[in-house]
């Protein structure tokens, strides 16, 4: 059966932050994710995962600034150092709360620039393989994230398949992919071919229903009982994020996630 994971991002907003570990145990979840940590007092964090017996299965890298519109580090040239410092941190927090997964975000480039397209892909390329050489040590899996260009417009990295070229590319066996069926959808399609022709490459997988970005429910263009199926028959035992904005609240949304094992009224 496919391993959910609550993102702590989206999920349970209505409560703070520090909280939504314990909201996260009673619904059911066994791992969290959540985007950016960096707020939160580490020590009290840790506690919170060992309390609830829970599992922290990914967190992003810092992004830059993002209240100024930056969206990751990776392929900007000249911001090197900064990405590196970045990714130091990123790792301290990794291996505090024994989280094994680290998105590395790419970054917004000038997608009418031909030069600075091709400057930004001798960066990622660069900075993908120190980073990966890098958390290899800590026993820390990096992975890159394809994201629609009309939630994130500019976004380096779109499509799956170019994903893929990256890491071909790159060539480090620390060097993953982290795909969100979401974004997938959006750019590219194909969910079926594409997952069954590179799940070997897949360390994480996040859902969210199309379009709109709410549960991964019948309300949607995607069937996804037959992708969980799918990933569940093929032996995928990676976690599947639960990277969606609720359309009412969480608990009452979660009535998708009861055949799986999710939510208040879950089966015992």
């Amino acid at each position: 059966m496919p391993r959910f994971s609550a993102n702590l991002s989206t999920l349970f907003t209505d409560r703070p932050f520090p909280d939504r570990f314990a909201a996260a145990a009673e619904a059911g979840f066994k791992g969290v994710e959540m985007q950016f940590p960096y707020h939160l007092d580490r020590d009290a964090a840790a506690a919170a995962l060992a309390d609830h017996r829970l599992s922290m299965v990914l967190c992003n890298a810092p992004p830059g600034d993002w209240e100024a519109g930056e969206r990751g580090l990776a392929a900007l040239p000249g911001r090197e150092e900064e990405f590196r410092d970045g990714l130091d941190l990123a790792l301290e927090w990794c291996r505090a709360l024994r989280c094994p997964n680290l998105h590395v975000m790419a970054g917004i480039v000038d997608e009418d620039d031909p030069e600075a397209l091709d400057a930004a892909y001798d960066t990622y390329l660069r900075n993908l393989g120190y980073a990966a050489a890098q958390a290899q040590v800590h026993g820390v899996k990096v992975l890159i994230e394809p994201i629609n260009g009309i939630d994130m417009p500019g976004y380096f990295l779109q499509r799956p398949d170019d994903a893929v070229r990256v890491l071909d590319e790159v060539d480090h066996d620390n060097l993953f992919l982290q795909f969100d069926i979401y974004h997938a959808q959006i750019t590219q399609g194909g969910l079926t071919d594409f997952l069954e022709a590179n799940l070997h490459r897949i360390a994480h997988m996040q859902v969210a229903g199309v379009p709109g970005r709410h549960e991964p429910d019948a309300n949607g263009e995607i069937n996804f009982p037959y992708l969980f199926n799918l990933i569940d028959a093929h032996g995928y035992a990676g976690w599947v994020g639960c990277e969606y904005r609720p359309r009412i609240n969480t608990l009452a949304g979660l009535r998708w996630a009861r055949e799986w094992g999710i939510g208040l009224d879950r089966k015992a």
